[in-house]
């Protein structure tokens, strides 16, 4: 039985730096846990002149990999730097050389998940990942292992922090897209380029790790339907409250016979639900399954510790397997095959917002473009007030199909009296 567990560390940035301090000051409790002592041997970084605070000394650094590729007594490789090519280099040369991984990179796993979950199997080794998704949560480990009895149907959530930190900040401090994010940024939950968060990918990716994941299939990324959030227009947060929901920007995933469907995109929420209370960088995940019914996972979904303790978890797992000898030994081969649905088969309720001329008859000329689609409307509301394009009417459908709303919108800008179709979202949760 081994002695002690050896670590190489890839990266030693904001979450590299955090497993490295986890790992330093719950020495003793690991020791107690695993019944070894737990340690890093190696931190590969790029650039070794760079000051480093923390708790690793400088011998310990290197640029490069093969220094712990081929050293024998390194026995789990922790991938926590970040990026796409040469992370996933990394982590296959890992695999290959036989050593566990542990990753939080989502956009790797979103990419090539299947690929290198099927490398692992090969090799037998562990590919652990729970920290891709959801930062502080320890959701990825309660889908594998604490549901595996139950059958995942649907999950629903609020995946991305920095999105999530700008809509409460717009919708409970009345401020602007613009002034939100720079708040955003300036307190770390957003990049320099916010891309990737407000347009919806940075969700889209845990999407896709999720729904593989839940679903027993594999999801790829052009699976998921992607709207981001600059589509929320002025005056909508306010409106949704008007009308008693909350706007989130959310993914969402669900499976029956017909196959699956994923998307990420701004969506309304009864104000009674649940995720509609989840403000500011906090993420939380609705997972509904046939015999738990439904499940809530709430937590910080970014931030250095939090998802340092997601990975120190995963690296605490995948030492418990190599000293039981059991690590590799689950498959992770997708048990259905994929199978994704069409427009007319994906079915929600819809919110339509659209800006008309103020003369006799429009609504009726509306209302009947929905009936010759066969969609039925919950509601219809003129807003009272006029401004100078016209006025706004507003249409909640009951559950119709994908192409169905598409069909509306389409007819509805084909329409002369219509001046702009201002918005419109899924309603979800009802």
């Amino acid at each position: 039985m081994k002695n002690e567990i050896n670590i190489g560390l890839l990266g030693y940035g904001v979450v590299g730096s955090g497993v490295a301090t986890i790992l330093h000051n719950h020495q003793e409790d690991l020791r107690h846990k695993l019944g070894v002592p737990v340690s890093i041997k190696k931190v590969v970084v790029k650039d070794l002149e760079k000051k480093r605070n923390g708790v690793i000394s400088k011998e310990m650094f290197t640029t490069s990999l093969d220094e712990v590729l081929n050293d024998p007594e390194i026995d789990l490789v922790v991938e926590v730097m970040g990026g796409t090519s040469a992370a996933q280099e990394a982590i296959r040369r890992s695999l290959e050389a036989g050593k566990g991984v542990v990753t939080a990179n989502k956009d790797v796993m979103a990419e090539s998940g299947p690929e290198l979950l099927k490398l692992a199997d090969e090799n037998k080794c562990d590919l652990l990942y729970e920290a891709s998704v959801g930062g502080g949560i320890p959701l990825i480990r309660t889908l594998e292992d604490g549901l595996a009895s139950d059958r995942i149907t649907a999950l629903t959530g609020i995946v991305n922090g920095t999105t999530n930190f700008i809509l409460t900040k717009m919708k409970h401090e009345n401020k602007t897209y613009e002034d939100a994010l720079a708040e955003a940024t300036e307190l770390g939950f957003a990049e320099a380029d916010p891309s990737a968060d407000v347009d919806g990918i940075d969700a889209a990716r845990k999407m896709v790790i999720l729904a593989s994941l839940s679903f027993s299939t594999e999801v790829r990324l052009d699976d998921v339907f992607v709207r981001g959030m600059k589509e929320i227009k002025d005056g909508d947060l306010q409106l949704a409250e008007q009308f008693g929901y909350t706007i989130k920007m959310a993914g969402s995933a669900r499976k029956d016979e017909e196959g699956i469907e994923v998307a990420v995109e701004p969506v309304f929420f009864p104000n009674s639900h649940p995720l509609a209370t989840v403000n500011n960088e906090f993420n939380a995940v609705y997972v509904y399954g046939d015999a738990v019914g439904e499940t809530m996972f709430y937590g910080p979904g970014a931030g250095s510790m939090p998802t340092a303790t997601s990975v120190t978890g995963d690296v605490v797992a995948a030492c418990r397997n190599l000293l039981l000898g059991v690590n590799g030994k689950r498959l992770h081969a997708p048990q259905y095959e994929r199978k994704v649905k069409s427009d007319d088969q994906k079915y929600a309720r819809y919110f339509h917002r659209i800006t008309v001329r103020d003369e006799v008859g429009v609504l009726t000329e509306l209302t009947s473009i929905y009936s010759h689609h066969k969609a039925s409307l919950a509601t219809v509301v003129q807003d009272s007030e006029l401004h100078e394009e016209g006025a706004d009417l507003i249409f909640i459908t009951h559950k119709i199909s994908r192409q169905q709303h598409l069909d509306i919108l389409q007819d509805l800008k084909d329409t002369p009296t219509v001046i702009d179709i201002s918005s419109h979202y899924r309603v979800e949760g009802e």
